[in-house]
């Protein structure tokens, strides 16, 4: 199962995502849930670097499926609408995919 983790402070804004695993739904190369959850995942943080000026700081781990974005300042709105972009195409996957839990979403406040 592939498990994304939104973090958001006490003020509602995001302080990063985080997002691992594999999703089970067919073998490695073939899983049209991971592909899609890759190319949403990768490109939020791609154009959160390419269109705007906020700091960030990403790792990918292949292996484990495991992508982590955080960020160390109040981001603008910009970003926060790319994550919220992000988090809406998750939860159509979530959506879509329900008779099997492929991937679980949450939100934490730290």
């Amino acid at each position: 199962m592939i498990k994304a983790v939104f973090f958001k402070d006490s003020d509602a804004y995001y302080r990063g995502f985080s997002i691992s695993g594999h999703a089970g739904y067919a073998d490695s190369g073939k899983d049209i849930i991971c592909a899609a959850v890759s190319t949403l995942s990768i490109n939020t943080v791609n154009s959160i670097e390419a269109f705007t000026e906020d700091k960030f700081e990403a790792s990918v781990d292949e292996k484990t499926g495991m992508l982590t974005c955080s960020f160390p300042e109040k981001i603008s709105a910009e970003s926060a609408l790319l994550v919220d972009s992000l988090l809406l195409g998750l939860r159509g996957i979530e959506h879509d995919y329900t008779d099997h839990t492929y991937i679980k979403i949450s939100i934490e406040e730290v």
